[in-house]
């Protein structure tokens, strides 16, 4: 599904580079590239303050901590996410209000947002899945009406631009009060192992969230608030230091190889293509197919006998979890988003992508549809 190791190849001299005067710094925690990145990072989002942590779940946790939610304060997300973005409100003993995702966008829908919304509501999680921003005017307009916090779950859209009503734009995660990245190696900026960060323009919130993500210390020894250890390595910073340079031109060849998908699986009467959101750029973290009358798990096979990865994201929604058995949920809740689990299929999606595999992954598909 993605291929790191022609990516590594590409910039191997940078990346070695980078790497190896870390290691000659022996500065491997918070040192000097850890904050020459987080400098990069705000220059590229335009944002006042990027704060690095462990990993991209961590991020989200740590947002919330920042907020001083309380436990039974309720958060609003979507069912069709990756868990993690559920887990967090779960740990920090808030409770989790799972909505429904447009049909065309996957993102969370707005007008679910607002049915959900009690007393005791505090946060939204929009989630910008597979690689566009959720609608986030309408998502911020109800966030003022209600005086709620908004927490962009943006693990899978970083470099998309949001395109407001009056025309500007905005980077995906620096809309809201805050945003949350990961680095996990597959995504579009991936790091060489765990990593994350926490974005915001607030400046009281950005303090007290570095005070979080080390320990809750302001001064060493001098513990003022209840924090976690969340850092982002030096050797991490350093690799995502020469990646974020490609990021835009990673973004580009993603949606080359979608434009490639797109005209040769468009129309077919058993497959539906990723729709593009108007008022956001999608840098496709995932190419995410829908099947209609297709036997998706016989793809799937079908594909790998070809050497062909596809993965299908999510399999179950987050209210049909185990984990997450609620009483207030049952089967049949959202249909939207349980439509989506049982339907869609992801087709490899990265930077190495050329036209010679894209023919062969494409060809295979309509092989096994057609036949």
């Amino acid at each position: 599904m993605v291929d790191l190791q022609r990516q590594y190849q590409h910039i191997k001299p940078e990346i070695d580079a980078g790497i190896q005067e870390v290691i000659d710094s022996c500065a491997f925690i918070n040192g000097p590239v850890v904050k020459a990145f987080q400098n990069d990072l705000e220059a590229y989002l335009g944002v006042k303050h990027v704060i690095p942590c462990a990993n991209g779940t961590d991020a989200l946790q740590v947002s919330m901590m920042a907020l001083d939610l309380q436990p039974g304060d309720e958060v609003i997300t979507a069912s069709f996410t990756f868990i993690a973005t559920a887990e967090v409100i779960a740990l920090l003993k808030l409770t989790p209000v799972l909505v429904e995702v447009d049909p065309d966008t996957f993102n969370i829908d707005p007008d679910a947002i607002r049915r959900a919304i009690t007393p005791k509501t505090k946060a939204i999680v929009p989630v910008h899945l597979f690689g566009q921003c959720a609608p986030m005017e309408k998502i911020l307009e109800i966030a003022r009406e209600h005086d709620l916090f908004v927490i962009e779950d943006n693990c899978q859209a970083i470099g998309s631009d949001y395109i407001f009503d009056d025309g500007s734009r905005k980077k995906a995660g620096t809309i809201g009060h805050m945003g949350c990245t990961s680095f996990f190696p597959s995504k579009n900026l991936g790091c060489y192992g765990d990593g994350g960060a926490v974005f915001t323009d607030d400046d009281d919130l950005a303090a007290r969230l570095r005070v979080i993500v080390n320990h809750g210390m302001t001064v060493r020894y001098y513990h003022d608030i209840i924090g976690v250890n969340s850092r982002l390595d030096s050797i991490q910073a350093a690799v995502l230091k020469v990646k974020l340079k490609h990021l835009d031109e990673y973004a580009a060849k993603r949606r080359a190889a979608a434009d490639f998908y797109d005209r040769a699986l468009a129309g077919h009467p058993k497959l539906r293509i990723p729709v593009r959101y108007p008022k956001s750029t999608h840098v496709f973290h995932q190419y995410t197919l829908i099947t209609r009358d297709l036997d998706r798990k016989g793809l799937q096979d079908f594909l790998a006998s070809r050497e062909i990865p596809a993965m299908i994201y999510y399999p179950v929604p987050l209210h049909l979890q185990k984990a997450y058995i609620d009483p207030r949920y049952k089967e049949g809740d959202f249909p939207v988003t349980e439509g989506l689990a049982k339907q869609v299929i992801s087709l490899p999606m990265h930077t190495e992508l050329d036209e010679e595999q894209l023919a062969q992954i494409t060809s295979s598909v309509l092989e096994f549809i057609n036949r």
